[in-house]
C-alpha cells in the first residue's frame, strides 16, 4: 500500500469497506439467520434454500435491467460518481434495515436483503469502472488483485466481531439473544462500509468521460445500443465477455449459496462462520498471488486456471458429507475465489479503450449482474427436484466449462484502441 498513489489506495480500501458486507451478510451471518426464520415459520430446508436463490436472482435482475443504461449515462461527466453515490447510500440503509426487522418476519427481510443486492451491486458497477482513473494500464493487475487482498482481510475484523457476539451469546456469556447478536453484526456492517468508503467519495473522480449532453438519459440508451454494436465489432471483447458470463456466474453462486449449502448438509453454524473465516484470512495472499502470476504469465492463463479449480469444486460437492470435506472445498475455493475475479477485472480493462472505458465497463456490469441470476435459479432448482443440495453445487460445473471452452478462443490481443479506432 506503501507505494500506491493516493486515489489507488483510495479505491483499494473500497474495497476493505464493502467486503464486510459480501461476508457477514451475502456468505455467512445473514444466512444463517435467514435459514433459522424460515426455520421457525415452517418451511423445509430445500424450500428456504430455494427462496434465497430466487430472492438473489430475483434482485440481481432487477439491477441488470437498469444498469444497461446506468451504465452509459455513466460516460457523461459527473455522472459515474453520483450513481455510485445513490446505490451505495441504499445499500447502507437497508443493510441497517436488516438490524431492526424483527427476526420472526422472514418476508420482510427477505425483501431488505433484496434491496441491499441491489445497492451493494449497484455500487460495483461504478465502482470496477473507476479502475481506469485511478491507475495505468501496467499497474491494472497488482492494483486490482491488491483490492480483493485488502478486501478479504478487511472484512475480517467486523467478522470477528460478529462471531465473537454471536458465541458469547450461544454460550450465554453475554445476556444477549444469537438473534440479537446478529442483529448487531448487521449494524457493524453498515458503519463498517460507510466509514470506509469516505476516501474513495473524497479522493477519486472520473478522469475519463464525455461532456453533458441534453436528455442525458435518451443519449444513455443510444450509447448503449451504439456500445452493443461496437461490441460485435471486437471478437475479443465479445468472446471475453461472454466466457465472463458463464464462469463468474458460477464463482458468484457459489460465494451466495454457500452458507446455506453447509447447513442443508447438517454443520452447525458455530463451524461454518469458523470455516469461512479460514477462507477470507486464506483468500487473500492467494489473490496478490494470482496477480504476480498473471504479469508473469498473463492474465488469461491464470483465469484457465482458476476456471479449472473451480471444476474440481463443484465435482467435489458433489462427494461432499462431512465437515472436514467443507472444510477442503472452502480452502480450495479459497485459493482461486479472489484471483478469477481480480483478474477479470483488470483483463477487461485492459482490453477495452481507456477514452470508451466508462461505456464498455457498463456492459462488462451488465454481463456480471445477469450472470448472477442464473446460476442461484439452477442451484435452486436443482436442490429443490432433486432433494439433494449436493446435485444443486454440481450442476454449477456446466457453467465452468462452457466459460472455459469459450475464454480459451479468446485470442491474445492488445487494447483494441491500439489496433483500431472506436470512433470508425
Amino acid at each position: 500500500m506503501s507505494r500506491m498513489t493516493k486515489q489507488e489506495k483510495s479505491w483499494v480500501l473500497f474495497d476493505w469497506a464493502n467486503s464486510a458486507y459480501s461476508i457477514i451478510i451475502t456468505t455467512a451471518v445473514f444466512p444463517l439467520y435467514f435459514k433459522a426464520a424460515a426455520n421457525e415459520a415452517g418451511l423445509a430446508a430445500a424450500t428456504s434454500t430455494a427462496y434465497w436463490g430466487y430472492a438473489n436472482s430475483f434482485a440481481t435482475l432487477l439491477i441488470s435491467i437498469c444498469a444497461p443504461v446506468l451504465g452509459s449515462i455513466a460516460d457523461f461527466k459527473g455522472f459515474k460518481k453520483r450513481f455510485f453515490t445513490f446505490f451505495f447510500a441504499l445499500g447502507i440503509i437497508f443493510t441497517f434495515l436488516l438490524a431492526v426487522v424483527p427476526s420472526n418476519q422472514w418476508l420482510i427481510l427477505l425483501i431488505c436483503y433484496m434491496v441491499t443486492v441491489i445497492g451493494f451491486g449497484g455500487t460495483n458497477i461504478f465502482y470496477d469502472a473507476f479502475l481506469v482513473d485511478v491507475t495505468t494500464e501496467e499497474r491494472m493487475n497488482q492494483v486490482s488483485s491488491k483490492g480483493y487482498a485488502m478486501g478479504y482481510i478487511g472484512s475480517t475484523i467486523p467478522f470477528i466481531i460478529g462471531i465473537a457476539l454471536i458465541i458469547l451469546a450461544q454460550q450465554e456469556i453475554l445476556p444477549l439473544s444469537v438473534s440479537v447478536a446478529s442483529q448487531i453484526s448487521f449494524a457493524i456492517t453498515a458503519l463498517w462500509w460507510g466509514l470506509f468508503t469516505i476516501p474513495m467519495l473524497r479522493n477519486v473522480n472520473q478522469v475519463y468521460y464525455k461532456e453533458r449532453v441534453p436528455n442525458p438519459i435518451v443519449n444513455g440508451f443510444k450509447q448503449f445500443f451504439g456500445t452493443f454494436s461496437k461490441i460485435k465489432l471486437y471478437r475479443p471483447l465479445f468472446l471475453f465477455l461472454l466466457a465472463y458470463f458463464f464462469y463468474i456466474d458460477g464463482v458468484n453462486t457459489i460465494i451466495t449459496m454457500s452458507t446455506t449449502y453447509g447447513a442443508d448438509l447438517g454443520i452447525d453454524s458455530q463451524s461454518l462462520l469458523i470455516i469461512l473465516f479460514a477462507t477470507q484470512v486464506v483468500a487473500a495472499p492467494f489473490a496478490v498471488l494470482y496477480g504476480k502470476l498473471a504479469d508473469k504469465f498473463n492474465a488469461k492463463t491464470m483465469l484457465l486456471v482458476g476456471i479449472f479449480v473451480y471444476i474440481v469444486i463443484c465435482t467435489y460437492a458433489y462427494f461432499l458429507k462431512t465437515t472436514l470435506d467443507f472444510w477442503i472445498l472452502a480452502m480450495l475455493v479459497a485459493s482461486s475465489q479472489g484471483g478469477i475475479q481480480a483478474l477479470s477485472r483488470s483483463y477487461f480493462a485492459k482490453l477495452v479503450p481507456k477514452d470508451h472505458a466508462n461505456e464498455f465497463f457498463g456492459f462488462y456490469s451488465i454481463f456480471y449482474k445477469f450472470a448472477a441470476i442464473l446460476g442461484p435459479s439452477l442451484m435452486g432448482f436443482t436442490a429443490y427436484v432433486t432433494g439433494n443440495t449436493n446435485s444443486g453445487v454440481f450442476s454449477l460445473v456446466v457453467l465452468f466449462i462452457i466459460g472455459g471452452l469459450i475464454l480459451l478462443r479468446v485470442p491474445e490481443t492488445t487494447n483494441i484502441s491500439k489496433s483500431n479506432s472506436i470512433s470508425q
